[in-house]
């Protein structure tokens, strides 16, 4: 199967998905909105929220993508545009593709991940969805619990920030872990 991206009005990817799949063509077709999960705190309390990986943009599976199914996810309201072009929508390349089934991998969104800090400060990714993305971590807020991610993907960069928690070891040299507070 190849996969599409589109970009849509941000915020309202959801919507988009729930238009175009009552139009005849695109019904029972499957598209992806790759969401992580962020820890918020305020006034002392902490909650948790679904926000999209890539704002504004959908992945859209299918065989091949034909004049009447394109014209048809063009006429939905709230679409941009395809990408790379609209006039000639080709699928996501091999990279891209790795980097949207990485996300896709998690269900319908992407968890905490778990890290500990090496000698040198260094983050460690210990499992989660920043597992495979350490050469693409820019930033690193500890207090918060958040990692900035450099991705690419369709020739567009975007800047996500992902959460983690920290795990210690609990003896030098020990296998034993335990999640800091």
């Amino acid at each position: 199967m190849d996969y599409y991206a589109i970009q849509v009005k941000t915020g309202e990817e959801d919507e988009y998905i729930r238009r175009a799949s009552r139009i005849g063509i695109l019904s029972g077709r499957r598209f992806f909105v790759p969401r992580r999960k962020v820890i918020q705190r305020k006034g002392g309390k902490d909650s948790s929220h679904l926000l999209a990986v890539f704002p504004g943009y959908l992945f859209y599976e299918t065989g091949s993508l034909g004049e009447e199914e394109r014209w048809a996810l063009r006429r939905v309201e709230g679409f941009y545009r395809f990408l790379p072009s609209s006039i000639s929508p080709s699928p996501l390349d091999d990279k891209d593709r790795s980097i949207l089934l990485h996300f896709i991998s998690f269900g319908d969104f992407a968890d905490i991940s778990k890290v500990s800090f090496d000698e040198a400060d260094r983050i460690v990714v210990l499992e989660g969805p920043l597992k495979g993305l350490e050469g693409s971590i820019v930033k690193v807020d500890k207090r918060r619990g958040r990692a900035k991610v450099s991705l690419d993907i369709c020739s567009t960069g975007f800047l996500v920030d992902f959460g983690f928690r920290t795990v210690e070891k609990l003896a030098r040299g020990g296998d034993n872990l335990h999640e800091a507070n």
